[in-house]
């Protein structure tokens, strides 16, 4: 089954620009969960505990 989300053009333009060649928007957004299940949270610069 597939599911359609809806995202603005500012959002697609960033992950446009992070996005490899060969890779699809599926497979970017399953690379962004697996990060995020393992770390528990994304590191953003700048960010200390």
């Amino acid at each position: 089954m597939t599911h359609t989300i809806e995202i603005s053009d500012d959002l697609k333009e960033r992950i446009d620009s992070h996005i490899e060649e060969d890779e699809s928007y599926e497979e970017f957004i399953d690379e962004l969960v697996s990060i995020y299940e393992t770390e528990g949270a994304f590191l953003q610069e700048g960010y200390s505990e």
